[in-house]
């Protein structure tokens, strides 16, 4: 797979006018994943939006991609994760995060986990809060200069991660040769409920390009 990222010459006022047009879109479905989950409604109101759902979906529908955004982003050089299940503009299951990145490798994001995100009662599937630890670990790894594949990643879950408003903190640990670790932590308001570290591996167009700085 080819990891070489060609600079996105789109213009800003382009970027931002295709984000004014999908944001809306995203945010409206993603309160709908929510509400598909707490609505109470009655049976003749749970038919009706299904009828306005299916509408909505024939008008989308109408011209699909040939590509998901991701694969469009190696070919085209876009830097635009619109489609990621974490950060995504574009994704409604994305919460979206918002993350903070920093040249020491430092990064941290502030979100909220609604009912869509419930795996034991009251709490985040452990599944979600390692998607979201794996995500921001990258982050920190790519804010360094050293973007990578997650190699390995290990969770210690220290108590249940509560639904409702979230932080995460990440920060760079050590580096050896084509190998970063990062380290992580998921944070509820009772402190930490998780804790991860990850092993990220240099793509070889990275390393490629690395070698030949003077």
């Amino acid at each position: 797979m080819n990891w070489s990222f060609a600079a996105d010459e789109t213009p800003a006022s382009v970027i931002e006018a295709e984000a004014a047009v999908w944001r809306p879109l995203a945010e409206a479905a993603r309160e709908l994943v929510d509400l598909c989950v707490m609505s109470d409604v009655d049976d003749d109101e749970v038919r009706a939006a299904q009828a306005d759902v299916e509408a909505a979906v024939a008008r989308l529908r109408k011209v699909r991609r040939t590509q998901t955004l991701g694969q469009e982003h190696l070919t085209a050089g876009r830097r635009r994760p619109w489609g990621n299940p974490v950060i995504g503009l574009r994704n409604p299951i994305a919460p979206p995060l918002e993350v903070r990145s920093h040249p020491d490798g430092r990064a941290e994001t502030d979100f909220h986990c609604g009912a869509a995100y419930e795996g034991p009662p009251g709490l985040v599937h452990g599944g979600v809060v390692a998607l979201i630890l794996d995500q921001v670990l990258g982050h920190s790894v790519g804010a360094a200069g050293r973007p990578g594949m997650t190699g390995t990643l290990t969770l210690v879950y220290r108590q249940g991660t509560p639904l409702g408003d979230l932080r995460v903190e990440s920060w760079i640990d050590r580096e050896d040769g084509i190998k970063t670790w990062a380290k992580a932590r998921m944070i509820g308001p009772d402190g930490v409920t998780a804790e991860a570290e990850g092993v990220f591996i240099l793509p070889r167009a990275v390393r490629e390009r690395l070698s030949r700085r003077p």
